[in-house]
């Protein structure tokens, strides 16, 4: 009979921008009242519920401008200035849990978009992701959004270009569009890049890379909506293709847990440590029941 090791990735679960954030909304509802969050406080559904249950109220931006003298927490992606003039204008008390680095990022932006109208700002990122929108907000809505190495070539390398990147990104492609830019860029231009890539996510990459090779089966625990998510789980496919993105324990295949002998969960910074303990206790039952 195999014995078989399921193993928790000490390196994966909530960055410190989500840790805080979650730490705030639970400090808050503990005081009673009612607490409203901007968009899902974290890309995770299960956790998320977690804190409905506590009394969270997860609303849109919508009804966010429908609201008056109430509290609501700004998640840790950030929000555009015009949040914060509704909130002014409403009376809403904000309780800010915008991640550190995204708003040094948000302050860098305007400074540029405020001293240097000229120029072509450009963000690498996810179109609509909620830290690009409040990050394109920084520019009035004038900042150029890339996805990847390819939308780079229909920029305009006759104007100086200032390139900026989401905080979750692929610090590799981030490399090479930078790469492109200056190969193509006019030479009677500027262009000026920063590295505004969270070391918290990009090192988590090389380390998601040897827990997954080391491990014969890999569970990768995320929502379906995360970004950082969707990039860590792809490094994982990379070195062991026998790879799985699961959300939750009831979809875990029980037929992948024959003959192996070591199974490795991680996830994404938006991937609570409780869930997957939840995930190792599942996987150690079924392997109980088939005998593994």
């Amino acid at each position: 009979m195999i014995m078989t090791k399921v193993e928790i990735d000490e390196g994966s679960g909530f960055c410190f921008g989500v840790v805080t954030a979650i730490r705030k909304a639970e400090e808050e509802l503990a005081k009673g009242g009612i607490l409203y969050c901007l968009g899902d406080i974290v890309h995770n559904s299960r956790e998320v519920e977690r804190l409905k249950n506590m009394g969270l109220i997860t609303i849109g931006h919508e009804e966010f401008e429908r609201l008056h003298d109430v509290k609501v927490l700004l998640r840790a992606h950030g929000e555009p200035p015009e949040t914060y003039e509704i909130a002014r204008r409403n009376h809403i008390e904000i309780i800010d849990a915008t991640c550190p680095v995204v708003l040094r990022l948000q302050k860098k932006i305007k400074q540029e978009y405020d001293n240097n109208g000229e120029r072509q700002i450009v963000i690498y990122g996810k179109n609509g992701h909620a830290e690009v929108l409040g990050l394109v907000g920084q520019t009035c809505g004038k900042a150029i959004v890339i996805e990847k190495l390819d939308e780079a070539k229909t920029l305009d390398f006759s104007k100086s270009i200032c390139l900026y990147s989401q905080t979750t990104k692929s610090l590799d492609e981030f490399k090479q569009i930078v790469q492109y830019i200056k190969e193509h860029i006019a030479p009677d231009v500027s262009f000026e890049y920063y590295d505004t890539i969270c070391r918290q996510v990009a090192n988590r990459i090389p380390n998601i890379r040897t827990f997954a090779a080391a491990h014969d089966l890999i569970f990768f625990v995320s929502g379906k909506k995360s970004s950082n998510g969707k990039m860590l789980f792809s490094e994982c496919l990379k070195v062991n293709p026998n790879s799985h993105l699961i959300d939750n324990v009831a979809e875990i295949d029980s037929n992948l847990l024959h003959d192996v002998r070591s199974i490795g969960i991680c996830g994404a910074t938006s991937t609570p440590k409780w869930l997957m303990e939840e995930v190792q206790k599942a996987i150690l039952d079924k392997l109980r029941d088939i005998g593994a």
